[in-house]
């Protein structure tokens, strides 16, 4: 007896078909797995058994089972294919006979028949439909998940005995309905900007940052209000779009960061690790690689505060990807590539006690302290954050003042305009906010007035500025004039560009 049952794997984000064989033969009773499984595979014939019984099913115990995960090149990993192979048992054995053939399964066993949730159902249901299935059967718990989905029909069940009915036409399911694509609504709880005392050349610099997707690098003392000012920035980044929510959600639903209350990144992503993360915890991997927290801030933002107190390897770690917009993860049996377009967004203080260069404090850290306190923070590394903006502390006039600064969703809806300009302007290139453009397109879209082109020269020569320098402060000031709505790029928006990159000089000496 024979069965050939469609399923699916993984493999980084990328999801491939998997056709789970079963051959039955007379003999002593065993059940072998081949085709590379993993452990969870391996053990998943005594799930298979169980649920089986404990659903009502047969499984002669006198026959020898034999199951193929094909292609039989590739590792197979999780418990996603307890059910196919369960389903492969019943179609050989005779005990379903509705139409299945052209349907996919995927889910895990529990002992007593139900089904219950995986990793990865999204990427894993796109590909079903890109390969041109009619069905997929996945647990009953991935269906909000899977509901963002069209063009297949997605069947999502709870028990085993359950899709046994739909197949035989004894109780048939209907189909997750598709729910249409939502942008996230800034709840009232979260913090605004309007509460921010002063810093309105910081709240500026944000504001340009959060339009074209700009790095930032924000440097003051201790109370300034850096870590305040960057919590805040969700409230006033663009709204995402409907294929960035998507390969979000994809790299969620493989790391199994998905709820049923949140089946869906509909925002962009605000990630914050501690300063004591690892390499591996930042970037991602494992004997299993899977997405780290550059991954996890795709199309979002990714906030390191105490930038120097990260060990010297984790943020080195950040230059390739930070740069490329991927990293990729090498071990010895594959290597994956993740996405990481990140909006990378850096804290720090100036030097150990955090008061160097304070206009009334003066630093208590011994000579040569403050320079060895920056110099942890690499000069590649600091090139590749486009904006350095200096937190200046606040003084009582400003904390004292009595009326509101101007509310997020101001300031988000001259980013929102800002970022359609852009995602017109890039229609078609994959490229969706200035701060990702290549250098032929930088050339062609940064067109300087004759006069702001020789200011750009002056500032130049004057500042001693790198190609990538220079490269960011045309793209910094491609983005100043969208918020201005400006077709070419003038004389104040270079101006303001060619400032957001002046900081180090006074740090960093050049």
């Amino acid at each position: 007896m024979f069965s050939n049952i469609k399923s699916l794997g993984l493999l980084g984000l990328e999801s491939y078909m998997v056709d789970v064989e079963l051959n039955i033969s007379g003999g002593k009773y065993s059940l072998e797995v081949v085709g590379l499984p993993d452990t969870a595979v391996s053990e998943a014939r005594d799930r298979i058994i169980a649920a089986l019984h404990n659903s009502g099913f047969e499984m002669h115990m006198s026959s020898h089972y034999t199951f193929n995960l094909a292609p039989a090149d590739r590792k197979k990993e999780g418990s996603l294919y307890d059910l196919p192979m369960a389903v492969a048992v019943l179609s050989a054995t005779k005990q379903i006979s509705g139409d299945y053939k052209n349907a996919a399964f995927i889910g895990e066993l529990s002992l007593s028949g139900d089904i219950k949730a995986v990793k990865g159902v999204l990427p894993m249901v796109m590909a079903a439909r890109d390969n041109g299935l009619k069905d997929i059967y996945i647990p009953f718990e991935n269906a909000e998940e899977a509901a963002i989905i069209d063009g297949i029909n997605i069947y999502a069940v709870k028990s085993l005995k359950q899709l046994v009915d739909h197949i035989n036409d004894f109780d048939k399911l209907q189909p997750v309905e598709i729910k249409p694509f939502k942008h996230y609504e800034i709840p009232d709880y979260l913090p605004d900007f309007k509460d921010v005392k002063g810093q309105y050349e910081v709240k500026r610099a944000l504001e340009v940052a959060a339009a074209g997707g700009h790095n930032v690098m924000m440097i003051g003392p201790p109370g300034s209000g850096k870590s305040m000012l960057a919590k805040r920035i969700p409230t006033i980044l663009p709204d995402i779009t409907v294929d960035e929510a998507l390969e979000t959600t994809k790299i969620y639903s493989l790391s199994g960061s998905l709820t049923k209350d949140k089946p869906l990144i509909n925002y962009r992503p605000f990630r914050s690790p501690h300063h004591t993360v690892s390499p591996v915890g930042l970037s991602g991997g494992g004997a299993i690689p899977k997405p780290g927290e550059i991954s996890l801030a795709h199309n979002g933002v990714l906030f390191l505060d105490e930038l120097p107190e990260f060990s010297r390897n984790t943020m080195e770690v950040l230059r390739q990807p930070v740069e490329n917009g991927t990293i990729t993860i090498s071990r010895a049996s594959c290597a994956l590539t993740y996405p990481c377009s990140v909006m990378l967004i850096c804290a720090m203080n100036p030097c150990p006690c955090g008061y160097y260069g304070h206009p009334t404090r003066s630093c208590s850290c011994p000579n040569g302290a403050p320079a060895r306190y920056l110099s942890k923070v690499s000069g590649p590394l600091l090139d590749r954050l486009d904006i350095h903006i200096e937190v200046p502390p606040v003084d009582y006039a400003q904390l004292s003042e009595s009326e509101s600064g101007e509310p997020s969703a101001a300031i988000r809806e001259r980013v929102n305009a800002a970022r359609k300009i852009q995602l017109e302007r890039f229609k078609g290139t994959g490229i969706s906010c200035n701060a990702k453009m290549t250098s032929a397109l930088t050339r062609k879209y940064c067109v300087l007035t004759p006069d702001a082109a020789k200011i750009l020269e002056q500032s130049f020569e004057r500042l001693g500025l790198s190609a990538r320098a220079y490269d960011k402060i045309l793209k910094i000031a491609r983005t100043v004039a969208d918020l201005d709505n400006s077709v070419s790029i003038e004389t104040r928006h270079i101006l303001e560009a060619i400032q957001y990159r002046a900081l180090d000089r006074k740090f960093w000496k050049a």
